[in-house]
């Protein structure tokens, strides 16, 4: 007995595997083999991309809290660049601007100082926004190619199925359904690498956009900032910086209700 459920247990596994990915790509042959590997290389590298990505963008987003936090708080330009990290963003659009400044004064042609910085900052700009942008372009075009590639793949192993069913003369379900199962197994996985693709492009996107908006507000302030002789910061620091009026303090020791007292008996 056990001889024979150790039997119905091999034939069970051996039915199993006729209909495995192994299996496939054994009958599928080089074609079936090449494509599962592209398909499998190009999602390990969108996955590596996604993920490096994130990172290189949260560490954007860092920086830009830390320069709200205390860059405008500084005496002068040079000395909030100090202030933020040695490979950061705003320290690159900050020094940029510097730059741009002191080779305005070289200049033989006469340029509009204004239109020279801000070219120069649009320039730096442009280079951060090109670093993020990075690999995104292989995401749209995994995302784009990949279904195509498993239909390839699909295509081909029906083709073969159905050759192999020809010459066996065999057209019964149980023969056709196998080979041809097996063949759609590269749709599927074509599917299953370009969707996260698609939506990891997406995502990286949106977060690249909200990232270039807050760059451009950043270099928009420093060109005031360099404009102006330092007369023009963002409201926000302007605010911080303000002095409370003497006429808004309250008096130590002097009780709101004291004051209205006082004012009663006048």
């Amino acid at each position: 007995m056990i001889t024979t459920i150790l039997a119905a247990g091999g034939t069970a596994a051996a039915t199993e595997n006729q209909f495995g990915l192994q299996q496939a790509l054994r009958e599928g042959g080089l074609i079936s083999q090449s494509v599962f590997t592209i398909l499998v290389l190009m999602s390990v590298v969108s996955f590596y991309i996604l993920f490096s990505k994130l990172f290189e963008q949260q560490k954007i987003l860092n920086q830009a809290k830390r320069v709200r936090q205390g860059f405008w708080s500084s005496a002068n330009l040079r000395e909030g660049s100090a202030k933020l990290e040695k490979n950061s963003a705003y320290k690159q659009l900050v020094d940029d601007g510097l730059t741009a400044q002191e080779q305005h004064s070289r200049l033989t042609d006469p340029v509009e100082a204004h239109d020279w910085l801000h070219g120069s900052l649009a320039r730096s700009e442009a280079q951060i926004n090109s670093k993020l942008g990075g690999g995104l372009a292989f995401l749209a075009t995994v995302g784009a190619t990949a279904p195509f590639i498993g239909l390839f793949g699909t295509v081909v192993g029906i083709y073969r199925a159905l050759i192999k069913i020809g010459a066996s003369g065999d057209p019964s379900i149980d023969k056709v359904a196998g080979p041809v199962g097996e063949a759609l197994i590269m749709t599927a996985l074509g599917l299953v690498v370009a969707v996260p693709a698609v939506l990891a492009y997406n995502w990286l996107q949106r977060r690249n956009k909200s990232i270039s908006e807050d760059l451009s507000a950043f270099s928009n302030d420093v060109l005031g900032f360099l404009a102006s002789a330092g007369a023009v910061k963002p409201t926000s620091a302007t605010a911080a910086a303000r002095p409370t009026p003497a006429a808004a303090r309250p008096t130590p020791g002097t009780t709101t209700a004291g004051a209205a007292g006082a004012e009663k008996r006048s």
